[in-house]
């Protein structure tokens, strides 16, 4: 199983950015979940929003809820996470998961992690 993510960078607050992980040898079964969590140097990894499989169904964090929308491309077996009107401390690295214990939960899989950074 592989998550790839691509799309972090450095923008200014108030920008957007769009994160992109794609996800090979992975069968997305009926209890499938894929997840965003971010990561600051210290501090241990924190939900950021997720979203059932099969049904479409999204969660967020309360910091990020409004500004950052998760969706995913069935067929290009791919998560995306749009973020908007970043704030500084939006900054982290941010880790795509999946696994079957449902939304916001740490699943088995994670990708390698893409730095985001904003800046004034």
């Amino acid at each position: 199983v592989h998550l790839v993510e691509s799309g972090g960078g450095l923008v200014l607050a108030g920008e957007s950015l769009r994160l992109s992980c794609v996800v090979s040898g992975y069968s997305f079964g009926r209890y499938a979940a894929v997840n965003w969590f971010r990561q600051t140097p210290g501090k241990d990894r924190e939900f950021v929003a997720g979203l059932s499989w099969t049904s479409g169904a999204d969660a967020y964090d309360e910091d990020v809820e409004g500004r950052f929308i998760i969706t995913r491309d069935i067929t290009k077996m791919t998560i995306y996470l749009q973020m908007n009107q970043l704030k500084l401390e939006d900054t982290a690295v941010y880790y795509c998961n999946a696994g079957t214990l449902g939304v916001g939960v740490k699943g088995a899989y994670w990708g390698q992690g893409t730095q985001v950074t904003v800046s004034s």
